[in-house]
């Protein structure tokens, strides 16, 4: 049973309600095509349960759904509360622009807002600085170009680490066949541990080509760090007409090369971005709903790697050197 959002890394929590999917606050359900999400309460993005049991955790949170007693819906999309807190959302049959909006909507919004409440904080330390005249603190504030913002994997599954400051180097290129695409990943290759406890980037950088499921899975890390500003109700409007002007995110994924001005996505307009997120998310679990759920498993159990290294990290080596003495200990 995984346990981590595979986008942000964060325990995903869970719940002694849904008996078959004891993972997550809020689940969100499609029983007509067979799709189970847990909504991460950190990032507020959905992670497509890869389970061989997803049958039978709907065909619960149906029963669940019907039996809660405070529900609000529209005609294709419903919200239930139940004991515990848990959430149901139950998708039936929406229309693009309304699931776009329940399931982006409230995440680009939250998103919006830690970064203002973020920028606030930064602002006030700038001004604290200029007062009291002590530059050793400036240093310590503006060392954020370093950090770590994503780790995506290669075709050769080696780690590619995402600097912040890598980020204006990210490009979306035409790929070796017709209609193809690839994405151009600015990496480096190695971390480390930094002040304040953050993690950083380590290294020369590097450029490495990622095309297909893999280029997918890396727009679906790095893109919600570019849009670190959400998005308004208007602009998720406009990034849906985007996606539906090609008939499909795969449609828009493959023709974005030849049709946005700038392919460097720090360059692209606000709209644009955000479409390709979208894109990214909703390519992603087509692929695995038609055969790739082993992918969409080892991105998990990657989001799970990738968490406990974090924990290690936090560690100091002195307590890494107690563990593994008694663990020596313990086994003779």
């Amino acid at each position: 049973m995984y346990q981590t959002c595979i986008y942000c890394n964060r325990k995903l929590g869970s719940n002694e309600i849904v008996e078959n999917f004891p993972v997550g606050r809020r689940l969100a359900f499609d029983a007509e095509k067979g799709r189970l999400w847990a909504v991460c309460e950190g990032c507020r993005r959905w992670n497509l349960s890869p389970l061989e049991e997803r049958w039978e955790a709907i065909d619960e949170c149906e029963r669940q759904y019907r039996d809660g007693k405070r529900r609000i819906s529209t005609d294709n999309i419903g919200l239930t509360r139940l004991r515990e807190g848990l959430e149901l959302v139950r998708i039936g049959r929406p229309l693009r622009p309304e699931f776009a909006a329940w399931r982006y909507g409230k995440q680009f919004i939250r998103r919006r807002l830690s970064r203002v409440i973020r920028a606030a904080g930064q602002t006030i330390g700038y001004l604290l600085i200029g007062v009291t005249g002590i530059p050793i603190i400036m240093f310590f504030l503006t060392d954020e170009n370093s950090k770590v913002i994503a780790r995506v994997k290669d075709e050769r599954g080696r780690r590619l680490v995402i600097a912040r400051r890598d980020l204006k180097e990210l490009e979306l290129v035409q790929g070796v066949g017709e209609g193809d695409w690839a994405l151009r990943v600015p990496y480096r290759p190695g971390e480390r541990f930094g002040r304040f406890g953050r993690v950083r980037a380590r290294g020369q950088r590097v450029i490495a080509l990622l095309e297909g499921s893999l280029a997918i899975r890396a727009l679906g890390h790095i893109l919600p760090r570019i849009n670190s500003f959400g998005g308004t109700t208007a602009e998720v409007k406009n990034a849906v007409q985007l996606i539906e002007q090609t008939g499909s995110s795969e449609g828009l994924l493959a023709a974005a090369p030849a049709l946005v001005p700038q392919t460097r996505f720090t360059l692209m307009d606000k709209d644009t971005r955000l479409a390709l997120e979208m894109a990214a998310h909703e390519e992603s679990e087509r692929r695995a709903m038609e055969g790739e759920l082993a992918a969409l498993e080892a991105a998990w159990r990657e989001a799970e790697e990738i968490a406990a290294i974090a924990d290690r990290l936090l560690a100091p080596a002195s307590v890494d050197s107690w563990i593994e003495r008694h663990k020596n200990e313990l086994e003779r």
